[in-house]
């Protein structure tokens, strides 16, 4: 298979698989509390509905919520370039950044969603902006913190490199990496707005986090920010299962038949860790705001712990 169309295929798979891994974690949480729930083919549904409805702006906004959204759409996409998707060796987008500039891409598409949402000059936004930045006050140092420990580990901040140091027998379930793989599968909560930092699920506007910045949103803006929140999460937990935990399962090689055999395992690692998420959040109760900045603390505790032990 040529590189390119491998590239193309990684894209590809982030877009039409993070609709997917949303309808399989909706249905497992609708079964643990005990209801049939939708079907997994639910998402796919709700963007062709969205898709087909009139989007509404105010006359007030400005150019910045007709850019927003395709600003974090994309956002996700450009990261997918950089990371092992599929491969386990570098594509030929993949040198354009390293795990600081991914993580960079994902920043600047979360800053544009919250201008929107703060163009949009209504309260309901502006109230779930105020919060995010709070909890971003500590997600923001826990992720650097993360990538410093395995970049360190490493001697390179390239994921492709990242991912092979951190499978060898030297690391591989040593504490130091397991403090790392705990760290950031709790950042990958925050990040998403899970419970306990935050329930996707709510319809009370005054409880709202992560859904108060698309509540004045509808039609194709809708639509690009649900679908880029889903892929950000698919590429979040990529980089836990890829990068960060071990590369089992990617490609070795450009053929067809290794590219294809690595989309099911990868489908299969991120599923398995999604149900873990909701497992984790049957578990717990959403946390009142202000104990949030306790949860994140200890991840970053764990975090620094997986440091120094990575150093000893």
């Amino acid at each position: 298979m040529n590189l390119y169309v491998a590239q193309g295929l990684q894209i590809f798979f982030v877009l039409g698989f993070s609709p997917l891994l949303k309808g399989i974690m909706e249905r497992y949480r609708a079964r643990v509390a005990g209801r049939h729930g939708p079907p997994v083919w639910q998402p796919y549904r709700d963007l062709w509905k969205w898709s087909h409805k009139e989007t509404v702006r105010s006359h007030e906004t400005s150019f910045i919520s007709e850019w927003a959204p395709i600003a974090y759409f994309i956002a996700p996409l450009l990261v997918a370039m950089l990371i092992p998707v599929l491969t386990a060796f570098p594509l030929p987008f993949a040198w354009m950044g390293d795990m600081l500039a991914g993580g960079m891409i994902l920043g600047a598409g979360g800053v544009a969603l919250l201008l929107a949402a703060l163009d949009s000059g209504s309260v309901y936004p502006a109230l779930g902006v105020s919060r995010i930045r709070l909890i971003a006050a500590f997600t923001e140092p826990l992720s650097l913190l993360l990538v410093f420990i395995a970049a360190s580990a490493a001697k390179t901040t390239i994921p492709f490199i990242v991912n092979q140091t951190l499978s060898a027998p030297s690391w591989l379930f040593t504490p130091a990496h397991l403090f790392i793989v705990v760290g950031w599968f709790l950042l990958l909560l925050a990040e998403a707005g899970r419970i306990p930092v935050d329930n996707p699920s709510t319809s009370q506007e005054l409880s709202m986090i992560d859904p108060a910045r698309t509540f004045e949103s509808s039609g194709t803006d809708l639509v690009l920010y649900e679908w880029g929140g889903w892929m950000k999460f698919l590429i979040l937990s990529v980089i836990l299962c890829n990068v960060l935990a071990t590369p089992w399962g990617l490609a070795g090689s450009s053929h067809w038949q290794s590219i294809l055999e690595a989309v099911g395992a990868t489908a299969f690692k991120t599923t398995v860790l999604g149900l873990a998420v909701i497992s984790f959040e049957a578990g717990f109760a959403k946390l009142r705001l202000i104990r949030n900045v306790d949860f994140l603390m200890a991840a970053i505790a764990l975090a620094a712990l997986g440091g120094l032990v990575a150093n000893l």
